[in-house]
């Protein structure tokens, strides 16, 4: 499984980005698929996921209110629209498919993407 994350780079404090992930391979079906960050000096840490089956989202306190989580369907590409973005969201993003476990737990997912990054300037 290839995850490929996209749409980072540097926005202003306040703008917003999106970024994307897909999997050529697996096309994301029967897969619930989150979205994690990692700063630098930081641990990685959940950001948001979205269920294949109802479409739930989920949502660190962080971010509810300024990022959504989307998919058109199971086999559609998971998108991270970011919104009133901060300089505290610096960091870099990545895409990752659920296996077994608490949603919000790094250990619950298995394929990874390479992580794309997110600069946000002051």
């Amino acid at each position: 499984v290839q995850l490929q994350a996209s749409g980072g780079g540097l926005v202003q404090a306040g703008s917003s980005a999106r970024l994307s992930c897909i999997d050529p391979e697996r096309t994301f079906s029967s897969t619930t698929v989150g979205w994690f960050r990692q700063a630098p000096g930081k641990e990685r840490e959940f950001v948001a996921c979205i269920t294949w089956q109802t479409s739930t989202e989920y949502y660190a306190d962080s971010v509810k209110g300024r990022f959504t989580i989307s998919r058109y369907n199971a086999k559609a590409p998971v998108y991270l629209q970011m919104n009133s973005l901060k300089p505290e969201d610096t960091a870099v993003y990545y895409c990752a498919t659920y296996s077994s476990g608490n949603y919000f737990h790094t250990n619950s997912y298995n394929y990874w993407g390479r992580g794309t990054q997110v600069t946000v300037s002051s």
